[in-house]
């Protein structure tokens, strides 16, 4: 049975294996455009920037996710209350004190990131601080805490960093093998080389949003959990979840490549912020578990 030590381990290895396969993905993709363009060059280059990109998703990420969110620092007057419970519960999680962010957003929603718990951040928005009673407020900042606790949150951060790279490379290398010169049309095999290139290049980003999507939803129940075990109170935590996707506007501050991380998906869905659909394909590509779920499984706990 999983439990949240087990999930620890677990998280470090998918981050290291997160990495890797990047590395894989990106060096293959140059290998086969280098063989398409007939240029070691490209292997070169396709193999220094990924190693780049691992460096920049471990160190950065956090910064980066900040920044697409348009996140700033939490000055402790201009936010007592929500400083003060991340403060008392950071102590009773036995965590160091992370840093505050607020988004400047009327649509309630949180997340942590960075690299450990020693570097790591909980952002919250106006909009929430101003939707949640305390008790709610401690159920999301509990729910945050665990992240960080459990280690989700650098797997989770560097997701954004690498995926989505994997993204543009693939766009770019696409573009440059429909409409770009320079390869050597007289090679034999070429056409075919181009077919395999175009494929994999077609997929990559599909596979890597898949398993976004895959190491995202799994974690959610956990974090709600192991919120709910910190503050003895799942209650607050699903009615501050209710809340949330109640509020039918989604976020004017975030993008696909940081939805993952949001308590709940900050995202339109066919024009609301969290509606529920039960089809296969909205589910395969759904970010979050649906939030029913989650508040049913919370009140389990007490049940």
């Amino acid at each position: 049975m999983a439990s949240v030590y087990t999930q620890q381990s677990s998280n470090v290895a998918k981050t290291y294996l997160l990495m890797g396969l990047f590395l894989a993905v990106v060096v293959g993709l140059g290998y086969l455009v280098s063989l398409y363009y007939n240029s070691s060059a490209i292997l070169y280059i396709a193999i220094i920037f990924s190693l780049l990109m691992n460096v920049a998703g471990f160190w950065f990420s956090d910064k980066i996710v900040l920044k697409i969110s348009k996140a700033r620092p939490a000055n402790k007057k201009e936010f007592f209350d929500l400083y003060t419970v991340t403060e008392n519960l950071a102590i009773t999680a036995g965590l160091p004190m992370p840093k505050i962010y607020v988004i400047n957003d009327p649509s309630p929603n949180a997340f942590a990131t960075g690299r450990d718990k020693k570097h790591a951040v909980v952002a919250v928005t106006t909009g929430l601080l101003s939707k949640l009673e305390r008790p709610e407020l401690e159920g999301v900042i509990a729910h945050e805490l665990s992240h960080i606790g459990n280690r989700d949150i650098l797997l989770m951060s560097a997701v954004v960093v690498l995926v989505g790279f994997v993204a543009i490379i693939s766009d770019i290398f696409l573009r440059g093998m429909i409409f770009g010169g320079g390869r050597d049309s007289d090679r034999g095999g070429g056409g075919f080389l181009a077919i395999i290139g175009i494929i994999l290049i077609i997929l990559s980003p599909i596979i890597a949003t898949l398993i976004k999507l895959a190491i995202s939803r799994r974690r959610e129940f956990l974090a709600d959990a192991s919120g709910a075990l910190l503050t003895r109170y799942p209650e607050g935590l699903a009615n501050a979840l209710l809340k949330i996707s109640n509020y039918n506007m989604p976020m004017k501050t975030t993008s696909t490549a940081t939805a993952h991380l949001f308590i709940a998906n900050p995202l339109p869905v066919n024009g609301q912020a969290f509606k529920n659909k039960k089809s296969l394909i909205s589910n395969l590509f759904r970010t979050h578990p649906p939030i029913e779920e989650r508040v049913k499984a919370l009140r389990a706990m007490v049940s």
